[in-house]
């Protein structure tokens, strides 16, 4: 068997049958990507210094151009409160999405994404799992034809294992089939139980022809239970084409008197419903969830999986935390009995309560199905969901009482999305789940480095270009968000590329050789940029109507209300888009933008801070929307914060500085603050008459504090702080700004000032 290396990013996996046998993913799939009044002048008046650059005292107006509702400040703090657009089943469409699998390009690298690390579980002797006394518990006790109890303690005698069903006169039998010594198909030689799962005993055992290799023969709940025995005979067929080195390897089928067991790899370590269960016992038996990045790197290292497995037209049906086992660093997809034909309508569907989704019993189970149970399973793993088989059986808990979902928000939408009611709603694919999943990741990763940290690195998004304006004085404009990838499998990707001509781009669109949906994308972008609205809104209908949940025309729905001022509509646009993408920047970016200039503040903050944190392309026009928004609070320490998340390699860095420089003026009470002021330009590229304005103000403050206080000591820009010698200063900065003067009326204001402030001499 040949095997070659594997291409993603920090995978040190071989391709072995066409999948890396480290993180799961197919041969040659494309790597992941990885806001100043100055003090006053004790003589002459004060500096024209910063004018816009620290807090203001008041909100800045709102452009003219924005709708009234734009001037309103609440303060909701979370996204899901918003209006949102309608889009998918919202939009009165019933159509089943087309969902795929095949593409390539949403596939990444192995668990956590090397942005976080869960810690490995150690793998224990075989021998030790072994059952002393292999019983099954009187409460998973049922009868397997009418599903009455059975064999439950009465009136002080214990439950009986074997018997007949009271009920329906069915017979059970809860006891063990094999024992220690017995030999299977001539091969198996059994070891002992391990556990009792939904369809029988569990035996470990050793392969006597391969070297004694431990195996687990996973046997039937009661031979005479149909239903569970074309399941085992049906999971010997699908599992016999399977092949993935996140799924768990089937050997062979064997008999033994007349009973049917599987012969699976043996599987070491610990199931989640385990781990979870051994937080619990050293949390004094209180629910101790797993830390939400870590459900999320468990879910994105197992999701290839599922990709297999819908690759080759197979459902899973019950994913639940029982069916993950960590092996060290490592994962296993075990269990799988329920697996199902995705075009099988006459087998029996295996389920959970709680895990599967509303619609399986009377429809089926689908790749929709599968989704649901991931979303279900990431909720658990996250929660002590109680009401998971009750209350909450087919709904998750609101957000206001869920203090997981308040803190990550991108997270609560990614699960509504994973387990929407109508299946159409949900993913389209296990493919499209993981890229979102990672993005999301890299948002709890960096939201768990704490307040005020900025992003660490960029990552590539897979359907948005990164942002190129950081726009310091205002709210980002409709045309400097971040704009939409070309699908690079569009037949018309190449010829898009080509057009470069801003003015006649509408035309030459209109003048496309195929309408593809991406032509119909960029015709509706050309026709915003053109003014053009009502041909804009004509393609973003059709769009729609094509495909309800064509979320990329909601996006641009919502440049186009911005365009025209209308930001609450735009508003509910890039929250629909938001909920569709949960993994994406762009859309938070955009939502920020909205709430800032509708008044929705703690909702803008809030996004711009997960912006800010996530990545780096994105930092810089958070920290500005940041700090105007923290600067209208007079908010001057969350402003000096927020400005200082701008990294010294951006072209926007200067004015950071300076506007850094400028609440430092107006909020300082000490001279250590006027100080830093002027070290804050120190060494940045700024205007000569800038730099001037900012001395000038800084030593017009510092003389305002010494002359209130002449005991004040210390010195500010190398300048001891006496009066003398920072009226010299001031005077001097005076001096230096009129020779910067672009007129004559301003040079001689300039030179008054400096005359005003000059320490009285007797020459």
């Amino acid at each position: 068997m040949s095997t070659t290396t594997c291409t993603q990013p920090g995978c040190t996996g071989q391709i072995e049958d066409g999948y890396c046998n480290v993180c799961g993913s197919p041969a040659g799939a494309a790597p992941l990507p990885a806001g100043v009044a100055t003090a006053p002048a004790p003589a002459g008046g004060g500096p024209r210094f910063a004018q816009g650059t620290g807090l203001a005292p008041n909100p800045a107006s709102p452009p003219a151009h924005l709708s009234p509702a734009s001037s309103r400040v609440s303060t909701r703090t979370s996204s899901s409160r918003l209006e949102t657009a309608a889009i998918g089943s919202a939009r009165g469409s019933r159509t089943q999405r087309r969902t795929g699998t095949s593409s390539t390009r949403l596939r990444g690298h192995r668990i956590g994404a090397g942005l976080t690390v869960v810690p490995p579980t150690p793998v224990a002797d075989p021998l030790q799992a072994i059952m002393a006394t292999p019983q099954l518990a009187e409460s998973k006790r049922f009868c397997p034809s009418c599903g009455a109890a059975v064999g439950r303690t009465r009136d002080g005698v214990v439950g009986r294992t074997q018997g007949f069903c009271p009920a329906c006169g069915s017979q059970f039998n809860f006891d063990p089939t094999l024992g220690p010594g017995d030999v299977v198909g001539g091969q198996y030689e059994v070891v002992g139980a391990l556990a009792h799962g939904g369809l029988g005993w569990i035996y470990l055992a050793r392969d006597q022809n391969v070297s004694g290799r431990w195996v687990v023969l996973k046997g039937l709940l009661n031979s005479g239970d149909k239903d569970a025995y074309e399941a085992a005979i049906a999971e010997r067929e699908f599992l016999a084409e399977v092949e993935h080195p996140l799924i768990v390897e089937i050997y062979n089928f064997a008999l033994h008197e007349g009973a049917g067991y599987t012969v699976m790899e043996y599987v070491g370590g610990k199931s989640l419903k385990e781990i979870l269960t051994d937080r619990r016992a050293a949390n004094s038996g209180v629910v101790d969830p797993l830390p939400v990045d870590q459900a999320l790197a468990y879910v994105l290292e197992i999701l290839p999986a599922f990709s297999y497995l819908h690759d080759h037209n197979l459902l899973y049906c019950d994913f639940k935390p029982d069916n993950m086992i960590q092996q060290g660093e490592s994962l296993k997809l075990i269990d799988l009995g329920g697996v199902r034909r995705i075009n099988d309508d006459a087998s029996a569907i295996f389920g959970t309560v709680g895990y599967q989704a509303p619609e399986v019993p009377t429809e089926g189970p689908s790749i929709a199905s599968d989704i649901y149970t991931i979303g279900r399973t990431l909720v658990t793993m996250v929660l002590d969901f109680r009401g998971n088989t009750s209350t909450y059986v087919a709904a998750l808990p609101p957000v206001g009482d869920t203090p997981v979902f308040q803190e990550y928000d991108s997270f609560y939408r990614l699960v509504v999305k994973a387990c929407a009611p109508d299946p159409a709603d949900r993913f389209a694919s296990v493919d499209e789940m993981r890229t979102q999943i990672l993005g999301v990741l890299r948002e709890v990763v960096a939201t768990n480095r704490g307040p005020g940290s900025p992003a660490l690195h960029s990552s590539a998004s897979a359907h948005f270009e990164a942002p190129m304006a950081d726009s310091t004085g205002a709210p980002l404009g409709w045309d400097e968000l971040p704009t939409l990838k070309v699908d690079p499998s569009d037949p018309m990707a190449n010829w898009l590329a080509g057009i470069n001509d801003p003015v006649g781009r509408l035309n030459a669109l209109q003048g496309a050789a195929q309408d593809t949906v991406e032509v119909r994308l960029a015709r509706i972008h050309a026709a915003i940029a053109a003014g053009r609205f009502e041909l804009a809104q004509e393609g973003i209908t059709a769009l729609l109507n094509a495909d309800a949940w064509e979320w990329r025309a909601v996006w641009l729905a919502g440049l186009r209300e911005l365009a025209m001022g209308d930001v609450v509509a735009a508003r509910a646009s890039f929250n629909a888009v938001y909920g569709q993408v949960p993994g994406e920047l762009a859309p938070k970016l955009a939502l920020a933008t909205t709430c800032e200039l509708s008044g929705e503040l703690d909702v803008a903050e809030q996004m711009y801070v997960v912006c800010a944190r996530s990545d780096a392309n994105y930092t810089a026009p958070s920290a500005f929307g940041l700090a105007r928004i923290r600067a209208q609070r007079s908010d001057a320490e969350g402003t000096l914060h927020a400005l200082a998340l701008v990294a010294p390699t951006r072209a926007s860095y200067p004015v950071a500085r300076v506007r850094r420089a400028g609440v430092l003026v107006n909020t300082s009470t000490t001279l250590t603050g006027l100080d830093d002021a002027l070290t804050s330009i120190k060494g940045v590229p700024v205007e000569p008459s800038l730099r001037s304005d900012l001395e000038i103000a800084v030593y017009t403050a510092a003389l305002t504090q010494v002359l209130k206080n002449a005991r004040v000591s210390g010195s500010v820009g190398g300048v001891v702080a006496k009066e003398q010698p920072l009226r010299l200063a001031l005077e001097a900065a005076y001096r230096t700004r009129a020779r910067l003067a672009r007129g004559e009326d301003e040079r001689i204001d300039l030179v008054d000032r400096a005359n005003a402030v000059r320490p009285r001499t007797t020459t």
